[in-house]
C-alpha cells in the first residue's frame, strides 16, 4: 500500500510487496513523462480495456436482470446466451492486456511546438518478477506518421530507488527515466 505526504507528495510503499513497489515506481515514471518533459497523457490504451470490461459488465446484468424477471426455468436461453457473450469478451481481454497493452503503464504524446513535425509517441512499460528485486523499465518512441519505433530498457534493484524505510526516492527514478529519453531522443535526431 503507497501513501503520498500532502506537503511533500512523499510516497511510502511496503518494500516488501512487489506489487506495491511496482506500482509506486510506474507512478514515478508516469509523473516524470507527464510532468517534466511536459507530455499529454494518451487514455486510448486504456480506454479500450474499459470499453470491453464495461460490455461484459453491462452483458451480466442483462443476465442479472432477466433471471429476476423471469426465474430460472424461463431465463434459460437468455442466461445462456449471456454466458457465452461474457466468456467471449473475458477472453478478448485477456487478449487486449496480454497482446495490446503488453504491460505499458502510460502513453504520452511529444507535440512538435511548431506543429511542423509529426507527434511522437512515448510508451513506458515495466515488470517486476514474483519474489525478485530487480526493477525492468522500457521506454518506446515511436513516429506518428511512420511508425518508426526505437526502444531503450534499464533493469535495476529497487534498492536504488527505495529506501530501508520504503520512501520512494523519485530523482533517482528520474535519472535512470532521464538516461533512457535522451538515448531515445539522441537516436532520433541522429537518424
Amino acid at each position: 500500500m503507497s501513501t503520498k505526504d500532502n506537503g511533500d507528495n512523499i510516497i511510502k510503499v511496503d518494500k516488501w510487496d512487489g506489487a506495491a513497489v511496482k506500482n509506486a515506481l510506474d507512478d514515478v515514471v508516469k509523473n516524470i513523462l507527464i510532468k517534466k518533459y511536459n507530455y499529454i497523457e494518451n487514455f486510448t490504451l486504456l480506454d479500450g480495456r474499459l470499453a470491453l470490461s464495461a460490455i461484459a459488465v453491462l452483458v451480466a446484468g442483462v443476465a442479472l436482470a432477466w433471471d429476476y424477471f423471469y426465474p430460472f426455468p424461463a431465463s434459460k436461453p437468455v442466461l445462456l446466451i449471456c454466458v457465452s457473450i461474457y466468456f467471449v469478451l473475458s477472453v478478448i481481454i485477456t487478449f487486449y492486456t496480454s497482446y495490446m497493452e503488453k504491460g505499458i503503464f502510460v502513453v504520452a504524446i511529444q507535440r512538435d511546438p511548431s506543429g511542423y513535425d509529426p507527434d511522437i509517441v512515448w510508451e513506458a512499460s515495466s515488470y517486476m518478477k514474483k519474489y525478485d528485486d530487480k526493477y525492468s523499465l522500457i521506454l518506446s518512441m515511436k513516429n506518428s506518421s511512420t511508425g518508426v519505433s526505437n526502444e531503450a530498457s534499464a533493469t535495476k534493484s529497487v534498492a536504488n530507488f527505495i529506501d530501508v524505510n520504503g520512501v520512494v526516492i523519485p530523482e533517482l527514478v528520474e535519472a535512470v527515466v532521464s538516461n533512457l529519453h535522451d538515448s531515445l531522443s539522441s537516436e532520433r535526431k541522429d537518424k
